[in-house]
């Protein structure tokens, strides 16, 4: 079995259905799985969540006898001024992800840092305040459920894009119940010093996620990057952090034949490079 804090994201297989990404897992070892739910990526969890959707994946989960850690989703874009029937909308849609969180006992949901774009919609600032303002309140609605809200603050991809902005994201949430998701690939892919950026979210830290980066690209294998896990992990210890790492192998240098077999070797480069039990627990 994998160490108990290390688990597999179903966004590693992302091509397969719940079942048998699941099933894959399980057997390489893991005890533990993040859900994907984001749009175009991985919808593992329905982006329209019914009842009998939801019971379709509790069902899934509970036949892999896997723990989740995490539902990683999307319920638009945060930065973007909203419709009341859009906010609506969006407020179903994460009370419906609540509530299969609590049907699986995840952790947490987690939620983007704004669109999937660089430009602001407005400015920098008022863009930043709105998502802010909506993870808060998306927060709030999450303790009433008894899960956690976290959102990825850093991705390449979206608004939060650089460190500088992940930070300022994070001065706006500070004294909320909101945590961090960092991912190793994100940061360096940035170009942001990884060491550095851990410690200025320091103990904001809920959750981590590992794949490989070269600056500019997040799709790589552990191994094929130059993304330093020794020091992340040192980083980590030193910040306190007592949370769980995921592997998020969304790469795009395995053929979908050898990801399971890459997976297995993520898992045991991790496990060898990094002495998981020397983090904090």
């Amino acid at each position: 079995m994998r160490h108990p804090r290390l688990g597999c994201s179903t966004i590693t297989f992302r091509r397969l259905d719940l079942d048998r990404a699941l099933g894959t897992i399980a057997e390489l070892g893991f005890r533990e799985v993040d859900l994907g739910s984001l749009p175009a990526v991985c919808e593992h969890v329905p982006l329209r969540l019914d009842g009998r959707s939801r019971c379709r994946v509790v069902t899934a989960v509970r036949n892999s006898g896997l723990a989740v850690r995490s539902i990683n989703a999307d319920i638009g874009d945060l930065n973007r001024p909203a419709t009341r029937a859009e906010l609506d909308a969006a407020r179903v849609h994460l009370d419906n992800l609540l509530a299969l969180a609590t049907d699986v006992r995840a952790t947490a949901v987690v939620l983007p840092n704004g669109a999937l774009s660089h430009d602001p919609v407005e400015t920098l600032g008022a863009d930043l305040d709105r998502v802010a303002d909506r993870l808060v309140e998306a927060a709030a609605a999450a303790s009433t459920y008894g899960v956690e809200l976290w959102t990825e603050s850093l991705h390449v991809h979206r608004l939060c894009c650089t460190a500088e902005r992940a930070l300022a994201l994070a001065a706006r949430l500070e004294g909320s119940t909101v945590r961090h998701v960092i991912d190793f690939s994100h940061v360096v892919a940035a170009g942001a010093d990884l060491a550095e950026t851990i410690d200025a979210l320091g103990r904001g830290i809920a959750h981590v996620h590992l794949r490989d980066a070269t600056p500019g690209d997040i799709n790589l294998s552990i191994g094929r990057g130059v993304v330093d896990f020794a020091q992340g992990l040192i980083a980590l210890q030193r910040n306190a952090f007592d949370g769980h790492l995921t592997l998020e192998l969304e790469t795009h240098d395995v053929d979908d034949a050898d990801r399971a077999s890459a997976a297995a070797a993520a898992a045991d480069t991790i496990e060898s490079l990094l002495n998981l039990d020397s983090v904090s627990t």
